[in-house]
């Protein structure tokens, strides 16, 4: 058994031969699922101009999962704030944590969650915004703190409410600045694992305690896919290895495709390391074989809350890896 918090990273994955409104209310059936198994926190991921991907309207699908859960947590993994105005996200967050209040997450990151092409359709500034991340994440803070006088633009709702926030990245300046600004960090171990140790021993030593966090406190989001067998299991994940094939070799038009043999484009040298890098830190087997393999990865580097996503064609069979993964942690 795992003693950690753990929770769910959701991208609305559209699976192929089915549509978005299908992606939606299969993540909600995942938000109902984990809110019951005792999960800390379930977050949705923004994209844009992706088919495969339906959690571009973020904050929807945060309400949305709100609604129809009790207890979780539910937040943003994350808000891509190069693309945003920071009042119109301390807006929308202010108006969910007036609805919600007490469960709401904001998860922050500064790339564009899609093409720059699109980026630049989103928010004509977005290159100079991203290279402004740190100022607009103190701009946001200020929408949510007490009323000030001197103050002539403010957030309603949201001034006053208490919305965490989190920072998420895959690098080692990601890293300085959740220490910086004394907030959690959250890192996508999930595909760009190469520079976590790093990033975490970077966090760790120059973290500074802040109004929201007085010690450290990281995230490791990892991919897993659990079923009764290792066998089973291994079957299921072929949906997602063939994904992240097409992904690296630039030929990723569809969603996530039945399981199935493993694409041959695997045998390519370059394309197969592309893959090694990006599934380094995921986890297929039985409950027993996850288990186990945990908890070298939390040994290797400790974390504080690890958070999952998981790719499963089947909705049932994507359930049921998550109930087996609540067991794993005792749940």
């Amino acid at each position: 058994m795992i003693h950690l918090p753990h929770s769910v990273l959701e991208l609305a994955a559209v699976n192929q031969g089915f549509d978005a409104k299908t992606a939606i209310e299969n993540s909600m059936r995942v938000a109902e699922l984990v809110d019951q198994k005792g999960f800390k926190r379930i977050w949705f991921a923004e994209h844009h101009n992706m088919p495969h991907i339906a959690s571009s309207a973020t904050v929807l699908l945060i309400q949305l999962a709100a609604t129809r859960t009790k207890n979780i947590r539910v937040g943003s993994g994350g808000i891509m704030l190069p693309n945003h105005s920071p009042l119109v996200v301390a807006e929308q967050f202010g108006t969910l944590e007036t609805l919600f209040p007490g469960r709401i997450d904001l998860g922050l990151g500064r790339a564009p969650g899609t093409d720059q092409l699109t980026a630049n359709a989103l928010r004509r500034d977005h290159i100079k915004n991203a290279m402004n991340f740190p100022n607009e994440l103190l701009e946001l803070q200020n929408y949510f703190q007490p009323k000030n006088p001197e103050q002539k633009v403010n957030a309603y709702p949201g001034k006053g409410l208490n919305v965490p926030f989190y920072i998420l990245g895959s690098s080692t300046s990601s890293a300085m600045l959740a220490a910086e600004k004394g907030l959690p960090y959250a890192f996508a171990t999930h595909f760009a694992p190469a520079q976590f140790a790093a990033a975490v021993e970077i966090y760790k030593n120059e973290f500074r305690p802040s109004e929201q966090l007085k010690e450290p406190h990281i995230i490791a989001c990892v991919n897993a896919m659990l079923a009764d067998t290792d066998e089973e299991a291994q079957y299921l994940s072929t949906s997602f290895f063939n994904m992240v094939i097409e992904l690296v070799s630039g030929q990723l038009r569809q969603g996530l495709k039945k399981p199935g043999k493993i694409h041959e484009l695997i045998h390519h040298p370059e394309v197969e390391a592309a893959v090694n890098n990006f599934t380094a830190c995921t986890f297929v087997g039985n409950k027993k074989t996850v288990e186990t393999n945990l908890k070298s990865f939390v040994s290797d580097v400790p974390v504080d809350e690890l958070m999952f996503t998981t790719y499963i064609y089947d909705i049932d069979a994507k359930l049921k890896s998550f109930e087996l993964l609540a067991e794993v942690f005792g749940r």
